[in-house]
């Protein structure tokens, strides 16, 4: 493996990764800078004619908000089977970590492909989903929009983090659970004032 871990196996990996606590931190104005930069490199290395429009979501994309210093980045594939004899194998070479996994619950269809980069350190730096073009995914441009209208909102969900982050002591499952009502609430919401 690319990542130094011989012989590690699929639920080791996952193991590994799920227990990384959380750290959520003030804003910080190079994460933009960081989306750009990746999603240059992934237009230069990846085949043009499997992938779409390359998004900046989640909290980094959110210009003053507080979160996870991991740049979300959702990338449009228009063949997740390529993705995985094609893209793969490519990006692991590289470092990025790579995981099948499933959009809802443990083992659960539809599945997508799903890479973390690391820094020289090997803290995370992104989160990158690849997703088909009717995949939910996409819905979370609806929350990432409503907060960069609504700064009072950005802030609520600031102050939610920072207390998710204290109560779960940086536990990461019980962090991401723990905030769902909110996204769920606030996507809704958004639904509604795009007229969607």
């Amino acid at each position: 493996m690319a990542d130094g871990r011989e012989g590690e196996t699929l639920a080791e990996k996952v193991a590994r990764v799920v227990a990384e606590r959380v750290e959520v931190v003030e804003y910080d104005p190079r994460w933009q800078g960081m989306f750009e930069a990746e999603r240059e490199h992934l237009r230069a290395c990846l085949p043009g004619d499997l992938v779409g429009r390359i998004e900046h979501f989640g909290s980094t994309a959110v210009e003053g908000l507080a979160g996870k210093p991991i740049v979300d980045m959702l990338v449009e594939v228009f063949d997740l089977e390529r993705v995985k004899r094609e893209v793969a194998g490519v990006l692991e070479g590289q470092g990025y970590e790579y995981f099948w996994r499933p959009t809802w619950g443990d083992d659960g269809d539809p599945f997508y492909a799903w890479f973390i980069k690391r820094d020289g350190e090997g803290r995370r730096t992104h989160h990158i989903h690849m997703v088909e073009p009717g995949f939910e995914h996409w819905e979370r441009l609806l929350f990432r929009d409503y907060l960069r209208e609504h700064v009072e909102v950005a802030g609520e969900y600031a102050e939610l983090k920072r207390r998710l982050e204290r109560e779960h002591g940086g536990a990461r499952v019980a962090y991401t659970e723990a905030k769902g009502e909110f996204i769920r609430r606030v996507t809704e919401r958004a639904r509604g004032y795009y007229g969607g």
